[in-house]
C-alpha cells in the first residue's frame, strides 16, 4: 500500500468533497428546471381543458401564485409562473434537440433529433439560461445557443455576450441553407477551415473607441491583454502559440502578429492584423507565411496551415482576384470594435444564404 502524507490526504479529500458538491448542485439544478417544466405543463393543461388554446390565463396565475407562495415562499411569483408556463410551451414535445445532447442514444440511429420526452435529463442549463433562451423567437437560433451553451459550458454572461455579438448570424453568413439548419441541430461543427472562420469578428471587449486612432502594435497589445476573451471570440479549438513570431528568409526577418494552433483541425493558424483597408500585398504576405509554415514548421501528420487577415475594411474584388479559385487556406475577415446591429445582420444573413444556395448546392 502506498504511503500517503497528511497533506496529500487533505488534498484528496478536498477534491472529493468539491466534486461531490458540484455534482449535488448540478443535480439540484436539473431537478429544479424539470420541476418548473412540469409545473408549466400542469398550468397549460389546466388552462386549455382539452382545447387547443387557453382562454383564461390571467385568472389562473395570480390565484395560484398566492397559494404556492404561502406554502413554499419565494420563487412562485406571477411572473415566474408565467415563465414556467411559457417554458413548457417553448420546450414541449414539438421542440427537438440534437441526439448529441441526449446520453445513450445510439450513433446508428438515423434520426437526427429526439423528443425531450424521451430523456429525463435533457435540461442541462440553469433556469436563468432558459429564461434568456425563451426570449429568442427564432427556433433554429434558440436551439443553436442552447447546444453551444451546453457543449461549451457558457455561463449566462457568456451566453448573453455571444447572443449580443450575433454569433449565430455571423456563422450563418458563411454557410448555405443546409449548413445553417445544421447549426440548430448540432451547434458549430468544425470539419474544415471555413467552419472555424467568422466574418466579422466582434472585439468590443477591447474597449477601443470606434473613431479612436491606434496603431497595429497597439491593436495587437490590446488583444494580448484580453487574450482569454479573444480566444472565446475566435471560437472552439484555438490554442495560443505566440505573438510576433519571427521567420527568416535568407537575411530578411518577418514577424507574424499572432500564431495559434487548432486542436480540432490539427493545424497552425496565423493571424495578421491590419487596422486599415486590406491590400493585395497583405494577401501575398500571408501566403508567404502559410507556405513557410507548411514547409518548415508543421509535421507531416498535421494539416495545412491556415492564414487569417483581420482587417478593418476590405474590398471583395481584391480578395476575389488575388486568391486562387479553390483557396481553402487564406481567409480575410473584418473586425468590429462594437457590438453589431443584430437586425441588420439577420437581414444580410437571409439574403446571403439564399444567394449562396446556387454556389454550394
Amino acid at each position: 500500500m502506498a504511503i500517503i502524507n497528511s497533506q496529500s490526504l487533505f488534498k484528496n479529500i478536498k477534491i472529493l468533497i468539491e466534486a461531490s458538491r458540484e455534482h449535488v448542485l448540478q443535480s439540484i439544478n436539473t431537478a429544479l428546471v424539470e420541476t418548473y417544466y412540469n409545473i408549466g405543463k400542469l398550468i397549460v393543461e389546466y388552462e386549455q381543458q382539452g382545447k387547443s388554446r387557453a382562454t383564461y390565463a390571467n385568472k389562473t396565475l395570480p390565484s395560484l401564485s398566492k397559494k404556492l407562495t404561502a406554502i413554499f415562499g419565494r420563487g412562485f411569483s406571477v411572473d415566474n409562473l408565467e415563465y414556467m408556463r411559457r417554458f413548457y410551451l417553448v420546450y414541449s414535445i414539438s421542440e427537438t434537440v440534437s441526439r448529441k445532447l441526449v446520453p445513450g442514444l445510439s450513433n446508428a440511429s438515423k434520426s437526427e433529433t429526439v423528443s425531450r420526452k424521451s430523456s429525463t435529463s435533457t435540461f442541462k442549463l440553469s433556469w436563468s439560461h432558459y429564461i434568456f433562451l425563451m426570449r429568442i423567437e427564432n427556433e433554429q437560433e434558440r436551439k443553436f445557443y442552447e447546444i453551444e451553451s451546453i457543449n461549451e459550458g457558457w455561463s449566462l454572461r457568456e451566453l448573453k455576450r455571444q447572443y449580443d455579438s450575433a454569433l449565430y448570424e455571423r456563422l450563418a453568413l458563411s454557410r448555405n441553407k443546409k449548413k445553417v439548419k445544421e447549426l440548430s441541430l448540432k451547434g458549430q461543427v468544425i470539419k474544415s477551415a471555413s467552419d472555424a472562420i467568422k466574418d466579422p469578428y466582434i472585439l468590443e471587449f477591447l474597449s477601443l473607441a470606434e473613431h479612436e486612432s491606434y496603431s497595429e502594435s497597439e491593436f495587437e497589445t490590446a488583444i494580448i491583454s484580453k487574450l482569454e476573451d479573444f480566444l472565446k471570440e475566435l471560437g472552439k479549438g484555438f490554442l495560443f502559440v505566440g505573438r510576433q513570431y519571427r521567420i527568416t528568409l535568407e537575411e530578411d526577418h518577418y514577424h507574424i502578429d499572432l500564431v495559434f494552433y487548432h486542436r480540432i483541425l490539427r493545424c497552425f493558424i496565423l493571424i495578421d492584423l491590419k487596422i486599415g483597408e486590406l491590400k493585395h500585398a497583405d494577401i501575398g504576405q500571408m501566403q508567404m507565411y502559410v507556405n513557410y509554415f507548411d514547409k518548415e514548421i508543421k509535421e507531416a501528420t498535421e494539416n495545412k496551415t491556415i492564414g487569417i487577415i483581420l482587417c478593418k475594411n476590405k474590398k471583395e474584388s481584391i480578395v476575389k482576384y488575388t486568391l486562387p479559385k479553390n483557396n481553402n487556406q487564406i481567409f480575410t475577415s473584418k473586425y468590429k470594435i462594437y457590438l453589431p446591429d443584430k437586425k441588420e445582420l439577420q437581414q444580410l444573413m437571409e439574403s446571403e444564404v439564399e444567394y449562396k444556395i446556387t454556389l454550394h448546392e
